[in-house]
This record gives C-alpha cells, sequence and structure tokens, in this order.
C-alpha cells in the first residue's frame, strides 16, 4: 500500500487493529505500508495543471505548461510538491491548488494487480503469485465459511462448542491438506476443534447439521457434532454406550469405573478414553500432522 503524505495515525491503524482485519479479508500473508524513500521503486507521481484556475493565468503559455509539468520525473515532481509549487516563465505556480497530483503504479511483474483512488493519493498493489501456501489457506477459508454456514442453520451461538468432521471421495485429500496446513487457523477459530477425517468420529457423535460444500472444486461432506467423549478401538457396545453418556466438560482426569455383565471394568483417562477426538488422535499418533503440530508447540 502506497499513501501519498498518510498521517501516524492512519499509519498506526494500518499496521495495528486493521492490519490482521485487513488480511484476513483478503486471505494475504503479510500488509506492506512502502515509506517514503521507497516511493519511487513502487510507483510515479504525475502533476496536470488545473485548467480552471490557470486557464486565465497561463493564457497561451497553457499548451507549454502542461507538456512540461505531464513530462516531469517523479522526483522532479515530488520535489515540486514539496516545495510548495514552482515558478514558469515568470510565474508562479502553486502545488496546493493549480496543481493536481496522482500517485499511479509503476512496479514491473505480472504477477502484480494494483488499483488507485480517484484522486489518486492511495494505491494498493497485491502480489498475486499463487503459490501452494496461499491455495491451501484459500481452501482453508473456504472450509470455516462452510462451518460457519452449518453454525448458523443449527441455531448455534459463538460461545457454543462443537466438533467437525468431513469425509471426501476415496483418493481425494483436498480438505485434510488445507487443514493440516492451517490447524492454527482453525484451532483459534473454533476453540480448538480441529476438523478432522469423520472416519474418526465415535459412533455415538450427534449429528447437529451436515451439508455438501464445495472445497478447493472438490465435494466435501461437512458435520458439526456435539462434543462427545472419544474411546480406544476395541471397547465393547457396552462400554461405548456408556462413554456416550459422559459429559466432555465435567471429566476432570479421573479413572471411572463401571460394571458390564457382572464384570468390574476401570477406564482410564487418557488410554481408554479421551475428552474430544482431536485429543485422542493426538494422543494416540494417529494422524501425523497433528502429531507434528503438537510437538511444535511443545
Amino acid at each position: 500500500v502506497i499513501l501519498r503524505n498518510p498521517s501516524a495515525n492512519v499509519i498506526e491503524s494500518l499496521n495495528g487493529p486493521l492490519k490482521g482485519y485487513i488480511l484476513s479479508e483478503l486471505n494475504a500473508w503479510d500488509l506492506v505500508i512502502v515509506p517514503k524513500e521507497e516511493e519511487h521503486e513502487w510507483v510515479t507521481l504525475s502533476l496536470i495543471p488545473n485548467f480552471n484556475l490557470l486557464g486565465r493565468k497561463l493564457g497561451k503559455k497553457m499548451k507549454d505548461f502542461k507538456n512540461h509539468v505531464t513530462s516531469m520525473s517523479h522526483a522532479d515532481a515530488v520535489a515540486c510538491l514539496e516545495n510548495g509549487g514552482m515558478d514558469f516563465e515568470g510565474l508562479t505556480i502553486s502545488a496546493k491548488d493549480e496543481l493536481v497530483s496522482k500517485l499511479s503504479f509503476s512496479k514491473e511483474g505480472d504477477h502484480w494487480e494494483s488499483t488507485s483512488t480517484p484522486e489518486g493519493d492511495v494505491v494498493v498493489a497485491v502480489d498475486c503469485t499463487q503459490d501452494e501456501a496461499i491455495l491451501s489457506a484459500g481452501r482453508a477459508r473456504e472450509l470455516i465459511n462452510a462451518i460457519q454456514q452449518l453454525r448458523k442453520a443449527a441455531g448455534l451461538d459463538l460461545s457454543d462448542a462443537v466438533e467437525v468432521f468431513f469425509e471426501e471421495s476415496a483418493g481425494i485429500n483436498v480438505v485434510e491438506s488445507a487443514v493440516s496446513n492451517n490447524t492454527n487457523l482453525f484451532e483459534a477459530k473454533f476453540q480448538g476443534a480441529i476438523p478432522v477425517p469423520k472416519k474418526f468420529a465415535p459412533s455415538w457423535s450427534v449429528v447437529l447439521r451436515s451439508d455438501s460444500a464445495d472445497i478447493g472444486g472438490s465435494k466435501v461432506e461437512v458435520s458439526i457434532c456435539r462434543p462427545a467423549v472419544a474411546g480406544r478401538s476395541g471397547l465393547s457396545d457396552e462400554v461405548g454406550y456408556y462413554l456416550s453418556t459422559l459429559e466432555p466438560s465435567n471429566l476432570d482426569g479421573s479413572a471411572r469405573s463401571i460394571t458390564v455383565d457382572g464384570k468390574d471394568i476401570s477406564l482410564t483417562q487418557g488410554e481408554d478414553f479421551w475428552v474430544n477426538t482431536v485429543t485422542k488422535l493426538r494422543a494416540t499418533k494417529a494422524i501425523s500432522w497433528l502429531e507434528i503440530m503438537e510437538e511444535e508447540r511443545s
């Protein structure tokens, strides 16, 4: 972003509270406010006469003056504005109201898309290079939007926790790749509820809402479910039923004991059951990218 004579408050806001919002809306990695000393590498400042004011003042000299100012280099145009104006054949021309200035993007490269305000005092350029990281982030945001739509359709409040599961066609891993590359984004957005493949969902998961979504050009089934305790593989149906009755938020790490067909069974949290599916998958290392995320965090 190139700004013509921005105030300190504007710069502070763009580099502060607004930066995260802008990056999120644009799905961009970074926002750079080009400093004044680097302007010439990005834009060209051009000047044109204010014909309404200079017509009578310059008369027949107007054509020559127009040719003069429109052919000025970027550096000369900047100097003219900083000096408050210029002299032309014995006449003083004010930069404040007798000249109109405009910034235009001039950096070379087909990967740049730019636009400027009608007044020409702000130029925004976007690097449209699309690498896998950018594409993956875009798919992640498509999935986030799909999840948000499901939450809205289910009538959930922002504070309502859910578990998210997705199911892709055989041989397709577009969504799993997007999630694995953007786990921090999902964890922050959904209170730690990182979406995982539906095959890992407990059989007793209660689906609140489910729908098909187009993510990265692929059809994916996305489901939001009521938070549920996850159990280890191989547990009996009776034990599974018991675990389905537990409220995840009430777990305190203590062991549980139940009796099935006259036999006492002890269940240990962290070995036999976990507070949710993501916690189980991390502990059992069932998904490599969750394991990597846990290692990076520790």
